[in-house]
């Protein structure tokens, strides 16, 4: 039996073989943030140019000896890698270096640990951290064998891993079944909502964009918003009123990354699916970020394999309070410049949420002859009536009509 004991903050180096595949330096930056969002004090980093990975230690002798040097000065007791490594990698460079070694896998892995809330994000993310060890079992031996209180050791709240890949491959299947079980409550209500004609707008984005701070200030949600990656992981819907009177259900996702490990994307499938299915997508993005269009790029690349080609998507550019590259963004039909934490933009983006959506009613004042109230009776269960007023010609009505209903209410209409 392994205890978790009172944690202290470790001290992190973070490594990078650079081949060419992606910026690394820009990647570096990220990943620094990822290890502080995760508890870890970055006292270092050290990047190799290299044309291909080593495949016994990913990066090369010299530098390992570097590396080395570094762990011994700065009192490091962590070494995080920029990309994923398998098993006998791990082994072979703590050998070398003397410090216990993560991927950016491990990282992102530990930190979806610490913020699950939901037995379903709880599911879907020791899902993912066993789908990672299984193939690493033989490389790291009695390293994964155990979930402790450290940066990538953090897990679901199991004292204990067994190492046995039967006894791990067991557990996925019951995972999968769990978790297909919640998938299968999921669609029913997707399957609801749209019968019951409830319009569905999905807040994608980033992670760290401020997601969750639009719908607090859209909704008074009262989800948790943090300056940190993936501050939220688990899925959270609420009902606004638009200007034109219908109503929405606006939902918010996990955040996105680049190179989002395949295991999380696949573990959270069903939830990222909220975006397949609604009727629009908002596109938040961090405008005070220099990243911004790379990270805009990476989200959509992520939609489009999600399947949400075809939804239309309006670009929320968040964080106009605090920009300093405004100048290059312009608001337009399917873009919108906003601060959630000021809560200024919003009017023009609640219009223009309106406007993107399809049309399902509209808001009409209509003179209903009292020999046609049984019309009113209609509009009053497909939609909505706000006021009334009784005439000498008939019924003065403020009404939001269902897209069925409009024909007939052209004759009534003022």
């Amino acid at each position: 039996m392994y205890e978790n004991k009172t944690e202290e903050v470790p001290v992190a180096i973070l490594a990078c073989v650079d081949t060419g595949e992606f910026d690394a330096e820009s990647s570096m930056r990220e990943l620094a943030e990822l290890a502080r969002t995760a508890g870890a004090e970055v006292a270092g980093e050290i990047i190799q140019k290299k044309q291909t990975y080593d495949s016994a230690t990913c990066m090369g002798a010299g530098r390992l000896e570097e590396l080395k040097e570094q762990i011994e000065a700065l009192g490091a007791e962590l070494v995080i890698f920029d990309h994923e490594l398998t098993g006998v990698q791990v082994r072979n460079i703590e050998n070398i270096v003397n410090a216990r070694v993560i991927d950016r896998t491990a990282l992102i892995l530990d930190i979806f640990a610490q913020r699950a809330r939901t037995r379903e994000g709880r599911l879907q993310v020791e899902l993912a951290q066993q789908k990672y060890r299984l193939p690493r079992l033989m490389g790291l031996g009695t390293s994964l064998s155990r979930l402790g209180g450290g940066i990538g050791t953090r897990g679901p709240g199991e004292t204990k891993l067994e190492t046995d890949r039967r006894h791990i491959r067991k557990r996925i299947s019951s995972l999968e079944r769990e978790l297909e079980e919640l998938s299968k409550h999921r669609n029913f209500s997707r399957s609801r909502r749209k019968k019951d004609g409830v319009l569905c707008v999905a807040i994608v984005g980033y992670t760290n964009a401020g997601k969750s701070t639009l719908l607090n200030a859209l909704s008074d949600a009262g989800v948790l918003s943090e300056n940190k990656l993936f501050a939220t992981l688990d899925t959270t819907s609420r009902s606004i009123e638009l200007p034109d009177g219908r109503s929405a259900m606006i939902i918010d996702t996990v955040g996105f990354i680049s190179r989002l490990p395949h295991t999380l994307v696949e573990a959270f499938r069903s939830t990222l699916e909220e975006a397949v299915s609604a009727d629009l997508i908002l596109n938040v993005q961090d405008l005070s970020s220099p990243e911004r269009e790379k990270q805009a790029e990476v989200t959509v690349k992520l939609l489009s394999e999600l399947g949400c080609d075809g939804i239309p998507i309006l670009n929320v550019m968040n964080k106009s309070d605090i920009a300093l590259y405004s100048d290059t963004v312009f608001e337009d039909e399917r873009t919108v410049i906003i601060s959630a934490e000021k809560r200024t933009g919003f009017d023009r983006l609640l219009r223009c949420i309106a406007e993107n959506l399809p049309e399902t009613a509209k808001r009409l004042r209509l003179i209903v002859p009292y020999s046609d109230t049984s019309f009113l009776s209609r509009i009053r269960e497909e939609g909505k009536v706000y006021s009334e007023e009784y005439t000498e010609n008939g019924t003065l009505a403020d009404a939001l009509v269902d897209v069925k209903l409009l024909k007939e209410a052209e004759r009534y209409r003022l």
